[in-house]
């Protein structure tokens, strides 16, 4: 099977051979230690002098920090986290693709009643996530203003990054785990017996070797590629970034050109992990990353791909346009100054037809479609202008 996969990876052909010291990326978050050494996570901004000036996003290469607050909820409580309905909160902001994958995942199972979710602001501080989109600014079930919060309730003068997706304890106001690639996982194969009738197996087991493969190379090329480009210091550290990041977006049209999804015939991990990145190609990464071989709308397998996942239930329903532009334009104060959010680009195209179901492929396996968007946690239609057509 590995030869199969890898056939015509861009690995083997040397395209842009990724730096010694690369690390694949951690989730969305602020990093904020006074005095401490600066997080290499520049998604947010750091702050090394207590004044809320952060050092920027821009290094000569950039890398993420792998440090998480790594512990698993499980359905037999072995971890000391026991799989509960209602006990924890998932915490998230719509902006941030990481955590986007969580919020995915949760509505294609069904965990909405057993997993409540607080959305964060698509903008932050330096010190923290807050939750300026809900009444006076606080969390109406956490009872705190910022993330930070629940972090210190964990870790008292908690050092690292304040993330996004995050997992917070509500009986003791503690995050739990921030660990996003796990937290999907452990969705998938822990919260099984709060599942819908009919939720899909996004992370079969006769499929996860495979699954692990595919997500590994497009975590590394495309998911972190676009920040390496975009947050790249030198010309030299762009242009690798780049190159990696088309070669693996052309091997990723060559997989999709014969095949519906990107692992077996139904939706999987690896096509959520995808979808996240491909959503916000056009209207940020593009431009504001300088990821400008081709636009997304200019890669026509990849494009029907992309609106194909968008069209089905929990995809395009969860995705908040305006959040992730403002997110972007907003807070990378250093590619963009002026903090000037594009009007464009037209975004009514995510509508239109895919024609992908000539490929054969069943979305949800033997499953069904969730049900529709839980009351609040709706996206507003001027955040997505292609959704009622989708509707």
């Amino acid at each position: 099977m590995r030869g199969r996969l890898l056939a015509r990876d861009p690995d083997e052909r040397g395209a842009g051979a990724e730096p010694s010291s690369y690390q694949p990326p951690p989730p969305c978050g602020v990093a904020d230690r006074r005095g401490a050494p600066v997080s290499t996570d520049r998604d947010h901004p750091s702050d090394d002098d207590g004044q809320g000036l952060g050092r920027g996003y821009v290094e000569d290469e950039y890398q993420r920090d792998m440090n998480y607050l790594a512990d698993r909820i499980t359905a037999d409580g072995s971890s000391g986290w026991p799989v509960e309905p209602g006990r924890y909160r998932l915490v998230v902001s719509r902006a941030c693709p990481w955590a986007n994958r969580a919020i995915i995942v949760r509505r294609l199972l069904g965990l909405e009643q057993a997993l409540p979710m607080a959305v964060a602001g698509p903008t932050h501080d330096w010190r923290s996530w807050t939750f300026d989109l809900d009444p006076g600014g606080v969390d109406p079930v956490l009872q705190i203003p910022r993330l930070k919060d629940a972090y210190e309730a964990r870790v008292p003068g908690y050092e690292r990054g304040i993330t996004v997706p995050a997992i917070v304890d509500v009986p003791s106001g503690a995050v739990v785990t921030n660990d996003f690639k796990q937290i999907t996982l452990d969705l998938s194969t822990e919260w099984v017996a709060h599942h819908r009738p009919g939720a899909p197996e996004l992370y079969p087991a006769p499929l996860r070797d495979e699954i692990d493969e595919v997500v590994e190379r497009v975590f590394r090329d495309v998911n972190n590629g676009v920040y390496e480009a975009g947050f790249a210091g030198t010309r030299q550290a762009y242009e690798q970034a780049y190159a990696r990041l088309f070669a693996r977006l052309d091997w990723l049209s060559g997989r999709l050109s014969t095949r519906r999804y990107l692992v077996g015939d139904t939706i999987t991990e690896a096509d959520v992990r995808l979808f996240t990145t491909l959503a916000r190609f056009d209207a940020v990464y593009h431009n504001h990353f300088k990821c400008n071989r081709s636009k997304l709308t200019e890669m026509p397998v990849l494009w029907a791909y992309a609106r194909d996942l968008f069209q089905t239930p929990g995809f395009g329903d969860t995705t908040d346009f305006v959040h992730i532009k403002r997110h972007y334009y907003e807070v990378h104060t250093d590619i963009n100054p002026t903090g000037i959010v594009p009007l464009g680009p037209d975004l009514t195209g995510w509508a239109t037809p895919h024609f992908r179901e000539e490929l054969g492929g069943r979305p949800f396996g033997d499953g069904t479609p969730p049900a529709p968007v839980a009351p609040g946690e709706q996206i507003p239609p001027h955040h997505n202008p292609a959704l009622p057509a989708v509707h």
